[in-house]
């Protein structure tokens, strides 16, 4: 992408003069750093969905039960919530690079040595923790990690791109994952994570880099110099205390509350659920699943123009129209399932699928907007209610459907839900600001 001028630059930290800077690369590398960082986590959601591809391998070989083997993506969901606001502090500290390797080669392992589990505990430790602790580090914490230190312009575009990977992860490897587990068993299936995730890793050794300044380049778009790092030995009780500080701020509250809601509405039902929910509406579940794919299509599409919005519009009215219509839409759903994909379920598939996951740009600029240097690990905090509150859903729409026969209950109260988050999003406008005192965190 080719470069306005080059930007001036202070001729020394906290300087007040400006020089002009010297000549701009034709390329700025914080483009390079985005892109090897949409390789990991386009690597990453992939690696993190091949449970769902095992299954019915792994009841039929070992005799396991669906809920055993669920545990183990229990597991690993939980934990890929938990680990961001950890993995944001290591990233600071240890720096991106090392943080994001030794996630990768986690992941490898992990996956290489369900090779030779015979029991279910070791499917939770290497598939839940081993696979959940890897794909966990490179969660939107990173993906704010790195928009944060390399661009001052095109923050939310970005952002949008890189959390657009996950869908577009899912895309590319789930066909390719399920036709492995097919032809060859399940076992090529883990075997082409391991490597791939290895593989990942070399592109992150050779071109990752910190920061800018360590090129000599400041922030794609910045005039002058950012703030210099705080620098803290204590990767674990920063990230504790960043929670501490941030939980006494009312806009934290809000933002964590309102992306649990997300997460509920989406992984948590959506996610789970539409798939049965649609067969027992007589749709078979080849075709249920297709549409869910497809959902993730214009996932990609919607993240990615969420992000151009969020550059050019109030990132609190994007979050009160995004949810607005996603609880509308969640509202009409129970209507709209037919034996066949008719238009109407069509229609749902694009409008919610344009909406998905459309919430993480703007969320991601107002923990900027109200934390500052410490939005990564907010956010991290943030993500871990999403990943809660996807939780919690999951297992009540599960009861709901056991209790009424169908999930429309469960349908309305998402939309209910979805109220809720516009109410908090408008009290969110009105939250002023609360930055962390670097010497607090």
């Amino acid at each position: 992408m080719n470069e306005p001028p080059a930007p001036a630059r202070p001729t020394a930290p906290g300087s007040a003069r400006v020089l002009p800077a010297a000549r701009a690369p034709r390329v700025h590398y914080a483009w390079v750093v985005a892109a090897v960082s949409l390789v990991v986590l386009l690597g990453s959601a992939g690696f993190r969905s091949t449970p769902s591809l095992m299954m019915d391998a792994l009841h039929h070989e070992f005799g396991w039960s669906t809920g055993t083997i669920s545990s183990a993506t229990s597991v690993n969901l939980t934990l890929y919530g938990l680990t961001a606001p950890f993995a944001a502090a290591l990233m600071d500290r240890f720096g991106v690079r090392l943080v994001v390797v030794c996630a990768l080669l986690t992941i490898s392992v992990g996956a290489g040595l369900t090779m030779l589990m015979r029991e279910p505990w070791q499917l939770v430790l290497c598939w839940g923790v081993l696979v959940g602790l890897g794909s966990g580090s490179m969660a939107g914490a990173f993906a704010t990690t790195i928009t944060g230190r390399w661009f001052q312009a095109r923050q939310g575009l970005v952002t949008g791109v890189l959390t657009a990977a996950g869908a577009a992860g899912n895309l590319v490897f789930l066909p390719v994952g399920a036709w492995l587990v097919e032809q060859h068993g399940w076992r090529s299936a883990v075997v082409v994570v391991s490597l791939a995730a290895t593989a990942v890793a070399v592109p992150v050794l050779l071109l990752m880099r910190e920061r800018p300044a360590d090129l000599g380049l400041l922030p794609y778009g910045a005039t002058e110099e950012p703030p210099a790092p705080a620098a803290d030995g204590r990767a674990l009780a920063r990230s504790l205390r960043v929670l501490r500080t941030a939980s006494r701020s009312r806009a934290f509250w809000l933002l964590a509350s309102s992306f649990a809601i997300c997460g509920a509405t989406t992984a948590g039902l959506v996610g789970t659920h539409f798939i049965p929910a649609a067969h027992d509406h007589g749709l078979p579940v080849t075709t249920a699943a297709s549409l869910l794919a497809l959902i993730g299509v214009f996932d990609v599409v919607g993240t990615v123009a969420s992000g151009w919005f969020t550059d050019r519009f109030d990132a609190g009215r994007l979050l009160v129209v995004y949810y607005a219509l996603r609880g509308l839409s969640l509202l009409l759903l129970p209507q709209l399932f037919a034996g066949t994909p008719e238009p109407p379920i069509l229609a749902f598939v694009i409008f919610y699928g344009l909406d998905w996951v459309a919430t993480v740009p703007p969320t991601v600029a107002l923990c900027r907007h109200h934390f500052g240097a410490d939005a990564p690990i907010v956010f991290g905090w943030v993500l871990a209610c999403h990943q809660i509150g996807a939780a919690v859903v999951a297992g009540l729409a599960g009861l709901s459907r056991d209790a009424f026969g169908d999930y429309d209950l469960a349908w309305y109260a998402a939309g209910g839900l979805c109220a809720i988050a516009v109410a908090l999003c408008l009290a969110l406008r009105d939250a002023r600001p609360d930055r962390i005192d670097p010497a607090l965190s």
